[in-house]
């Protein structure tokens, strides 16, 4: 066989190929060749030979090369056919992958905005051997590790970028005004992923052939199958429905979007089809106001796509009154919330999500419940709908007015407090039922303001404990102690009874304890998880029968009005009223008839220290 028949195809693709001078030379198969060429291209390359007389010329024959383009704005899809899908929830998708690079994927992240019925594109991920490259509104860039059953973020994720590439995990990241690029090189493919906060646009330069999947190829499997329920929410899939928006006027939006349709835009179509840029833009924007820059969205993503394809469309943005440059760069929002225009074309801030925004609404609420805790509580308002009111969380204290919020600079909530240490103008007070502990969130102002063209905010602030009645819970002397959980909201404590055979009550009296006729028990009244700086226990009656029930008798009274039976010289009473547990002490007896069994029953109740709580025994005057 002739040394230019054979073809040496190596692992990476490289081609060499031989050109002879002399068909009918023969060449040991160890022998060097004349000439050697190396070409480095697809599998799908072959070598064509073309025969000029006695001579053989073999001219390698490269595949074409092609550039598809997918983009991902608003809540459409449009693929590298030009065909469309539009996301209806708030879940996430796999946008790309290809055959050709199995550790490489491209998902996206949809979300409400304004309305809880139209999602749009919030985020994107890039995965790559193990790691996740996530793309935010903003031009905020993170970096994780992504295990089979987690994603861990690692410490200082969020990357600085330039103009200037920087490779990380062998993708090349780069930001400019207009939005941030990531960027994979391989010998015969390139993929570029752009996101401006609101678009994604991908670009595949590679073989005319090379396989796309995800909702940006030509895939037969549906929107469910695409779905990635293990990165979503679990109600990701629930469908809302709002009233239609009566401001907005669908004719003039589809006027806009056909601008797509005329100069400067026209002299891509060729090569664009503008028409599934037209129906992403007239089915959003029939819609969905036209505010927080999608008035010019979808009319800068076929223009970006059309520079893709080498038009550069000058004069599209003075035509259009749009700006090539991010919206909302720079600014960071919470997972709660988005970015969007204060006023159409004017300054931006951090909104709340419609969907995360109605559980507050639907209770005329800024902030989730009192979180009440032993020694302290603490409220939670929510940032962006605190903006919303026109409220400056800054001015916003308690009735201390040194007590202000704090705000968590990722999630932008704002947190009131107080606690025994700081009570901040706390005011504790008592009814029949309850102890109430009432602070208010109010706004500062000046004390020469006659009026205020702003709401005045009044927000209650307070915490109750039940008062504790255990008259049901019945204690037998020779049983162990009897515990009441008593629970308040989420402010709860617990109440302990035990008796006990020594003064240091160490020595419990347990159901094998020998109890004889006239020895001294001491009972202990004891509460867990409550403010001894705030509040005391106080017990106001203590009382024996001799059947469980507190009701029965006969009864004989111990404490009465919180202090000792006159009439019984054994009761001893100490500390009632002076912190959060008192006991008294008394000789043991029985009742005269019954079987030896007595029962003890007692009335606390909680009592703010900021009172007189001790019991007055009122002496009779001789």
């Amino acid at each position: 066989m002739s040394i230019c028949d054979k073809l040496w195809i190596l692992a990476n693709f490289t081609i060499y190929y031989y050109a002879c001078k002399d068909i009918s030379a023969t060449v040991d198969a160890t022998s060097t060749p004349p000439l050697l060429v190396g070409v480095t291209t697809s599998e799908d390359a072959h070598i064509e030979r073309r025969t000029e007389g006695a001579q053989q010329n073999y001219t390698p024959v490269m595949p074409s090369m092609v550039n598809s383009v997918c983009t991902v704005t608003g809540p459409t899809i449009i693929d590298v056919h030009s065909q469309i899908n539009s996301i209806q929830d708030r879940c996430a998708y796999s946008l790309f992958s290809t055959p050709s690079l199995p550790d490489f994927h491209v998902l996206g992240y949809f979300k409400d905005q304004r309305r809880k019925d139209v999602s749009f594109l919030d985020s994107v991920t890039l995965r790559v051997d193990g790691h996740d490259i996530h793309l935010e509104q903003g031009g905020r860039v993170q970096c994780f590790l992504h295990f089979v059953s987690a994603v861990m973020q690692l410490d200082d994720s969020t990357l600085t970028l330039s103009s200037s590439p920087q490779l990380v995990h062998g993708v090349q990241l780069s930001k400019d005004q207009t939005g941030v690029t990531a960027k994979l090189s391989l010998s015969n493919l390139i993929i570029s992923v752009f996101f401006d906060g609101d678009t994604a646009q991908i670009l595949l330069e590679g073989p005319a052939g090379s396989s796309v999947e995800g909702l940006c190829g030509n895939s037969s499997r549906s929107l469910s199958d695409l779905r990635l329920s293990k990165y979503s929410s679990t109600s990701c899939e629930m469908q809302y429905s709002e009233p239609a928006d009566s401001t907005i006027n669908c004719t003039s939006v589809t006027e806009r979007c056909n601008l797509l349709k005329e100069a400067p835009f026209s002299s891509c179509n060729s090569d664009i089809d503008p028409e599934p840029y037209i129906t992403a833009c007239t089915d959003t924007l029939c819609k969905y106001p036209a505010v927080d820059g999608l008035n010019c969205q979808f009319l800068k993503a076929y223009a970006r796509a059309c520079s893709l394809h080498n038009h550069t469309l000058d004069g599209w943005t003075s035509k259009t009154g749009c700006s090539s440059e991010a919206f909302c760069q720079d600014r960071t929002c919470s997972d709660h919330e988005f970015c969007g225009e204060k006023t159409v074309g004017g300054d931006t801030r951090c909104f709340c999500r419609a969907i995360f925004a109605s559980k507050y609404q639907a209770n005329n609420s800024l902030g989730d419940p009192t979180v009440c805790m032993q020694n302290s509580a603490s409220v939670t308002l929510v940032g962006c709908l605190l903006e919303d009111k026109d409220i400056d969380y800054s001015a916003l204290h308690l009735k201390d007015p040194t007590c202000r919020g704090q705000v968590d600079e990722l999630t932008h909530m704002v947190t009131f407090s107080f606690n025994s240490s700081n009570s901040c103008g706390t005011e504790v007070t008592t009814n029949n039922s309850q102890v109430i502990y009432k602070n208010i969130i109010t706004t500062q102002n000046s004390s020469s303001d006659i009026i205020t063209r702003h709401d005045q905010i009044y927000i209650d602030f307070s915490c109750v404990q039940t008062q504790p009645d255990i008259k049901t819970a019945a204690f037998r002397i020779r049983d162990s102690s009897v515990i009441q959980h008593l629970t308040s909201g989420v402010w709860d404590y617990t109440l302990t009874m035990q008796s006990f055979t020594d003064a240091g009550r160490k020595q419990a009296v347990e159901s094998n304890t020998e109890v004889q006729l006239n020895q001294k028990i001491w009972v202990e009244l004891k509460t867990d998880r409550l403010d001894g700086d705030v509040v005391v226990v106080v017990t106001d009656s203590c009382w024996a029968t001799d059947q469980p029930l507190p009701d029965s008798t006969p009864r004989y009274d111990l404490i009465i009005n919180g202090c000792a039976n006159p009439a019984d010289q054994t009761v001893q009473v100490e500390e009632n009223g002076l912190g959060t547990s008192n006991y008294f002490s008394f000789n043991m007896f029985q009742f005269t008839g019954s079987s030896g069994d007595v029962y003890l029953h007692c009335k606390l109740h909680l009592c703010p220290k900021q009172n007189n709580c001790v019991p007055i025994t009122v002496k009779k005057m001789y």
